[in-house]
């Protein structure tokens, strides 16, 4: 699901801050006490568990593992500028009049008696949730939650108070893992499997919504695998009420396991309307155990640009199923070193079936930094097996690839007007060197326009070979017409950015 742009979604904690990372010490203390025969606090037997119906209450289970849930407090230093002379509220009429002596807000001039004074440092706290995932002390959180901390404090449902450091964190999942030192062993919970997880399952979230501490919230599960903005986002929708100050803290199954770690809600006043965002315990652990291990995550880059396959790119391309993910783009990388080319579909990676692009993603990013693991692709009707030996995401974000022309004039093919691309048009258009036709103009009502090209846009192949002059274009139709084909599929790039498109051939 795309992030609604009318509709603010907001994190569910009460102020971002950051952590730098903490350097590993460098020698370990000594394990608590009883560490290793703990186990994970689980939920309680009862009929009415068992039975997969709604109980008579959740207190049993809340009870059980709330010991395992912890507030967070976090302290920060802020600087804030000391103004002399008088504020003027936004929209003052008075705010041309006086704008050259640099009351707030306006460009303080030498010798200005309004103008701006030293800053002042002034300390912040802000509060959010988490839970501890190991007897000695490990706790789980959402990486906004402990952003730009100087202390971070932890307290635990006893009452108990105790700093935390900051063992690593990612962006991506917004998810951070702190470390409390504890002599004696701390109760924990375990992450269950999220993708068992049924829209309309009960789900506990605990936590510290807007500052008021412990406090339990039931829902169901409303919808499975949203996506919001980030790349790797697999979120578990839910009505369970979830506000600022719940950020980080778990959502619990009815087995006592976390099926999904609380960070965002929709609404429009800032407050629970009932849909609430909790990522996804499949992608929490893997980030938690790399954070453990590494203090920083190692995700897997097979180093492709891709795109959803539709039914008529599936249409165009002969595939049984309209599923994978079509590759639009091989720079240099391990897809490239492998054969993968521009065009291909990825249908399977590493023995699992590949559904879309985001399954692809987050199936890479799982998969060990290093290893050769097998990809299937479909060329040209055909399924081709290749090995792939995958690099790390975080060394090798960010690639690229370019590929000149004669003059013609523009001729009208399905709904548009094209012309070959010269030297002076790439200068125009900054596409550097590349050979293909350029989009002169587009007929509002036809094909072309329909599957949303524009003026500028670059046709670099169709069919899946290279096009230069139109009269290759026109070949590439009468070939898939000659195929009994409904549709051509053309790459065409837009500000050097590839992206395939079936247009109709009838």
């Amino acid at each position: 699901m795309n992030r609604p742009s009318s509709r603010p979604l907001l994190t569910a904690s009460s102020l971002a801050l950051m952590l730098a990372l903490t350097p590993a010490l460098a020698q370990e203390p000594a394990a608590p006490e009883g560490a290793a025969e703990a186990q994970p606090l689980t939920a309680p037997e009862s009929p009415a568990h068992q039975q997969q119906v709604m109980p008579e209450s959740f207190a049993d289970l809340v009870e059980q593992v709330s010991p395992a849930v912890v507030n967070i407090t976090t302290t920060s230093t802020v600087s804030t500028p000391l103004v002399r002379g008088p504020q003027l509220p936004e929209g003052s009429p008075f705010s041309d009049l006086f704008r050259e002596f640099g009351f707030p807000g306006f460009p303080p001039g030498e010798g200005n008696p309004f103008e701006r004074g030293p800053q002042r440092e002034q300390r912040s706290n802000a509060l959010g949730s988490g839970f501890v995932v190991s007897a000695d002390g490990l706790i789980v959180t959402n990486n906004h939650v402990i952003e730009g901390a100087d202390e971070i404090e932890v307290e635990f449902f006893s009452g108990r108070q105790l700093p935390a450091k900051v063992i690593g964190k990612d962006e991506k999942t917004d998810i951070a893992v702190l470390k409390v030192e504890s002599a004696d062993a701390l109760p924990f919970v375990k992450f269950g499997d999220s993708d068992v997880a049924r829209v309309g399952d009960w789900v506990l979230a605990l936590g510290n919504p807007l500052g008021q501490g412990f406090s339990a919230s039931t829902g169901i599960v409303s919808a499975r695998n949203r996506a919001l903005s980030g790349t790797y986002d697999d979120f578990i929708q839910t009505d369970a009420a979830i506000n600022r100050g719940n950020s980080g803290g778990p959502l619990f199954n009815m087995d006592g396991e976390v099926i999904g770690v609380n960070t965002a809600i929709l609404s429009p006043n800032g407050g629970s309307i009932g849909i609430g965002f909790s990522m996804a315990s499949n992608v929490v652990s893997k980030v938690v155990q790399q954070l453990e291990e590494f203090g920083e995550t190692r995700r897997g880059w097979l180093g492709v640009k891709i795109q959803p396959v539709t039914d008529d790119i599936a249409e165009s391309l002969g595939l049984a199923e309209v599923r994978g993910a079509m590759v639009t783009d091989v720079p240099a990388g391990p897809a490239a070193d492998a054969g993968m080319k521009a065009g291909d579909v990825i249908t399977r990676f590493d023995g699992g079936e590949v559904e879309d692009p985001r399954d692809l993603v987050r199936r890479v990013a799982d998969a060990p930094v290093g290893e050769a693991v097998d990809v299937v692709v479909q060329r040209d009707g055909e399924a081709v097996e290749m090995k792939v030996t995958l690099g790390r995401r975080e060394l090798a974000e960010g690639a690229g690839g370019r590929t000149e022309g004669a003059p013609q004039s523009a001729d009208e093919v399905m709904g548009m007007a094209l012309t070959e691309l010269t030297p002076e048009i790439a200068a125009e258009l900054g596409v550097g060197d590349m050979q293909g036709l350029v989009v002169q103009s587009v007929d509002p009502s036809g094909p072309a326009a329909d599957k949303g090209l524009a003026v500028g846009d670059v046709i670099t192949e169709a069919g899946q070979q290279p096009v230069v002059t139109q009269a290759d274009l026109e070949a590439r139709i009468k070939e898939a017409r000659d195929a009994g084909r409904k549709s051509i599929l053309v790459m065409v790039r837009r500000a050097g950015e590839p992206r395939f498109v079936a247009l109709p051939v009838e």
